[in-house]
């Protein structure tokens, strides 16, 4: 295996840590504190094509492979982006855009691949219901046939840009009584008549990403937005737990960095007792342990993204041990990061306290911690 980056890999990290930098980081305290999504730096996201980073050209992106797109991902996080802009940003390119990409037919992916690419258009998915979150087979929403139409019904929670989204793919089961095997997918659009969202949902973290509910209420669409097949939807699914455990996370294991590096530039210029604070042994080793974290956690996420490059099908052990790592084991450094950075660390104008929420959500979104034990020892 090569562990070595190309140096177009690396000019192209640099370039977005700077546009970053520039263009987005300046803005991220003011939105987190009105809790605001952020449409011109998404917009700006989509004009420098990130957002369409790994679709073909002919479909508005660059034919990125996994490895580099991944690894831009991770640029947003080490040049500071806050967190909720990298998950707007997760959900709609890689749990939306991407299953029309891959699992769409040709009309599909021409209509709304490149304005989704563009930014020109938000996409969410609506998959978690109140009571279908990790058990995705006790759907409710359901999704039957008539004529040349879908007729939806039921309601999803916790959907990242719902709220904001203009195209929703959305999970609901022709069949329940076939479980797994009769969920499909739809893409739905904003205004279709049935089809409603709730107010924004108020979170401790991530707060610039507009999360709501998302209500069917004999809502119509043309049979045309089937994506795929029906009773294909859960595999479509589960596919996006390649990107979850790979380009989703990114952004969150770069904002690591970040935080380390501010941490390191503080504890070398905070002095008490006449010196550095960074001569401590007790801050040493938070910075160490810091440092040892966001190593392993790229090594987890790179080793998928290439995996997903080089065709291999997704180890869901391995999947399951990097969510599990990345969620439970970030909320050390997370919290020593606070530790160093003392009262100004708590206060809202240093960025800290913004990341230590933003944070917490790891161990939860895209599949708890405890659904990530209960799969990796299933599959010992």
């Amino acid at each position: 295996m090569d562990f070595a980056f190309t140096d177009e890999q690396m000019a192209l990290k640099k370039q977005v840590i700077r546009f970053a930098g520039h263009e987005i980081v300046p803005r991220c305290a003011e939105h987190d504190l009105k809790s605001e999504f952020d449409r011109k730096a998404f917009k700006r996201l989509g004009e420098f094509g990130i957002l369409g980073l790994h679709f073909p050209e002919e479909l508005g992106g660059s034919g990125a492979d996994v490895v580099t797109t991944v690894l831009v991902g991770e640029a947003l996080g080490e040049a500071g982006v806050d967190g909720g802009l990298a998950l707007s940003y997760g959900a709609h390119t890689f749990l939306c855009a991407d299953t029309i990409f891959a699992h769409g037919n040709d009309e599909q992916r021409r209509r709304y691949i490149p304005k989704l690419a563009s930014g020109e258009l938000i996409g969410c998915m609506g998959l978690t219901e109140p009571g279908a979150g990790s058990d995705v087979a006790a759907m409710r929403t359901r999704a039957v046939k008539k004529g040349d139409r879908y007729v939806l019904n039921g309601s999803k929670i916790f959907i990242t840009n719902g709220p904001i989204a203009d195209v929703a793919v959305v999970y609901a089961t022709v069949n329940p009584a076939a479980k797994h095997a009769g969920i499909s997918a739809f893409i739905v659009e904003r205004g279709t008549k049935g089809f409603s969202v709730g107010a924004p949902l108020h979170k401790m973290g991530v707060r610039t990403s507009q999360t709501s509910e998302l209500f069917f209420d004999d809502c119509e669409i043309p049979a045309e937005n089937l994506i795929g097949s029906e009773g294909e939807g859960f595999l479509m699914a589960m596919q996006t737990v390649e990107w979850d455990r790979s380009a989703l996370v990114a952004p969150f294991v770069g904002a690591m960095s970040y935080a380390l590096k501010k941490c390191a530039q503080y504890a070398s210029e905070r002095r008490q007792f006449g010196r550095p604070i960074a001569e401590f042994q007790a801050v040493k080793e938070k910075l160490a342990r810091m440092k040892i974290f966001i190593e392993a956690a790229k090594g987890l996420i790179f080793r998928i993204a290439w995996c997903k490059d080089q065709g291999r099908p997704l180890n869901h052990l391995e999947a399951a041990v990097a969510k599990l790592f990345i969620g439970d084991w970030s909320l050390e450094p997370a919290n020593a990061a606070m530790s160093i950075m003392g009262g100004y660390g708590y206060c809202h104008e240093y960025e800290m306290e913004r990341m230590f929420r933003d944070g917490r959500l790891a161990p939860i979104g895209g599949g708890t911690s405890e659904i990530q034990k209960m799969i990796i020892s299933k599959l010992m």
